[in-house]
């Protein structure tokens, strides 16, 4: 009975011994088909990390290692590279980095390709660019009103645009330009600017009052023909002088002569033209007077630079504004 039991032992002893050495073995094997790799990886930063890794795959091997690559950052090689050396190095780079400084780490130990790591910047290219702009005309607003009842707005100059020639430096990456930076300007025309003019249209009746035609008492152009007449042989003051316009509602059209105020006849102007002095307005020359007005009216913002033109209605003054115009004035004795 001893004796079957120690054979029992021994056979057992024999299985045990059996099952470590063909586990050592099948370790021996796993580790023989796994070769044990040291990777340097050099992170954005400069700093570096070796590693002892069974992993081939850029990728897995920066997984392994807890190290995140960010979407701005490249890596040589590139993650779904293979690596086989035995001693190899992994470079992360910024894309702001400089590129040849990332290939002189690289190179010190010769694990990567110059052109594989210039792969991963993109070239920028710059260009000198010479266009032609446009320079914006400035817009200048003169108010010679004193209220804002009865105002009119008048454009006394166009504006007009002026023309530069620019030469830029011009950067650009996959062909989308990333900035540029002014190198020269020529001006080639000065922009002439607009200049609009707000002013009062003057109205010497009162303002509740609606405003009716004045009834022509004689043919204006007959007037007209008359006042010429009268001013034959005299030499007259050519001025040019800022026009406005103006009316009176019906009841108070009696002008500082004493006579009623008429359209296409009568003008205020100032105390160095005397009542009486003639007046020919080329502008007006197709009107029924033929162009011809007499100073029967005053005004309290009427100057000797000034004349204020009666006409029938307010919608009439307030198209006609204020203008400069030509003016010939006869000083009748």
């Amino acid at each position: 009975m001893i004796k079957s039991e120690q054979a029992s032992l021994s056979v057992m002893r024999i299985a045990v011994i059996t099952i470590i050495a063909i586990f050592m073995l099948s370790v021996c094997v796993l580790a023989a088909s796994s070769e044990v790799k040291n990777v340097k990886i050099v992170l954005s930063d400069n700093c570096e990390i070796d590693v002892l890794t069974t992993k081939t795959v850029v990728a897995d091997i920066l997984e392994e290692s807890h190290i995140v690559v960010l979407p701005e950052e490249n890596v040589v090689p590139n993650l779904t590279s293979e690596i086989t050396d035995t001693s190899s190095k992994i470079v992360i780079t910024g894309r702001t980095q400089d590129a040849y400084s990332a290939v002189a780490i690289a190179e010190e130990e010769g694990s990567v390709y110059l052109d594989q790591l210039l792969s991963a910047y993109n070239t920028i290219i710059e260009k000198i660019v010479v266009i032609e702009e446009n320079i914006p005309y400035q817009t200048i607003t003169k108010d010679v009103s004193t209220s804002n009842e009865g105002t009119v707005t008048t454009t006394l100059q166009d504006g007009k645009e002026g023309l530069k020639k620019a030469t830029y430096k011009v950067k650009y990456q996959n062909d989308i330009e990333i900035g540029r930076t002014l190198i020269n300007e020529e001006v080639i025309g000065e922009p002439t600017d607009k200049i609009v003019q707000i002013a009062n249209v003057t109205n010497r009746g009162s303002k509740n009052e609606t405003r009716k035609p004045q009834e022509k008492k004689e043919t204006n152009g007959a007037s007209g023909g008359t006042l010429a007449s009268k001013v034959e042989g005299i030499e007259p003051i050519v001025k040019t002088l800022n026009a406005s316009a103006y009316t009176a509602s019906e009841g108070h059209e009696k002008t500082a002569s004493g006579a009623l105020a008429k359209a296409w006849y009568t003008v205020a102007a100032g105390k160095g033209y005397p009542m009486g002095t003639i007046i020919y307005i080329p502008h007006f020359a197709n009107q029924p007077n033929g162009g011809w007005f007499v100073v029967q009216d005053r005004g309290g913002a009427i100057t000797n630079n000034k004349i204020d033109i009666y006409m029938n209605t307010y919608n009439e003054c307030i198209t006609f504004g204020r203008r400069n115009i030509e003016c010939y004035i006869y000083l009748v004795k």
